[in-house]
């Protein structure tokens, strides 16, 4: 499904790397080696990909990237774990239901470092179940990502260090997610497809109402520069990108 393009170049030594299970795309993130970070992780969720595996204990590294371009997250979090958590962009529960994927989410090139209390623990753990439910009768194309400032702000950027290692990593500003439903025929071509955009800041929310921060896609690649879904019919691209879809 769509690939995602940058419309600028915010970020010259990002890589698109493509994370397989047994010949099976799992995801794709977009990864900055200057911070550490995956700038964005898209994946295609259905009902196959969740289940009951249980949680593994420990991350490892990503055999795609080499290892001076990762942080040490396998054992502990941050050093300020009591703010920031090991924030996964794919999360464990949209890969539980095929254990060689479930690993993959846990390569620390899928951390960020996330608010937890009331964020990750709450109105960002509900949005990533939303997704997850309507998943299990409906093919989704997901994008989790991150920004550090909005397109033309100058916004301060706090850095971290993991517990393991010495690298300072950039606290993300912005959590974002962008998920997209498709209808087609049977030869494969679409038709029609929604989406619907939710943009956070990465910090405590008083209540757990993700509607509330819902936008257009075309909203958000205004904000981060990236086009989501440039291999969609130019016509259907429009269509969905532009309207709030409200089936979350």
């Amino acid at each position: 499904m769509p690939g995602i393009l940058s419309t600028d170049n915010r970020y010259p030594n990002a890589t698109e790397v493509k994370v397989s299970a047994s010949g099976e795309r799992n995801y794709t993130h977009y990864y900055d080696t200057d911070t550490y970070t995956s700038l964005w992780v898209a994946y295609p969720l259905e009902s196959k990909h969740m289940g009951s595996y249980s949680r593994p204990e420990t991350w490892s590294y990503n055999p795609l990237i080499d290892i001076k371009y990762q942080v040490d997250l396998r054992s502990h979090s941050y050093t300020d774990s009591d703010v920031h958590v090991r924030g996964h962009l794919i999360p464990n529960a949209s890969r539980n239901g095929i254990k060689e994927m479930q690993l993959q989410t846990f390569y620390v090139t899928n951390s960020v470092p996330q608010v937890h209390n009331n964020f990750n623990s709450g109105i960002w753990q509900t949005l990533e179940a939303a997704v997850q439910s309507k998943a299990k009768s409906q093919t989704l194309y997901v994008v989790t990502g991150v920004a550090f400032e909005k397109v033309g702000e100058s916004k301060t950027i706090k850095y971290t260090t993991a517990k393991d290692d010495t690298k300072r990593v950039p606290v993300p500003n912005y959590f974002y997610k962008v998920v997209l439903e498709v209808t087609g025929e049977s030869n494969g071509t679409i038709t029609s497809a929604k989406a619907i955009g939710f943009w956070f800041e990465n910090k405590a929310y008083s209540g757990t109402g993700y509607a509330n921060y819902a936008v257009s896609v075309d909203q958000i690649e205004q904000w981060t520069g990236f086009d989501f879904y440039p291999n969609l019919p130019d016509s259907v691209e429009k269509t969905a990108e532009s309207s709030i879809a409200n089936f979350l």
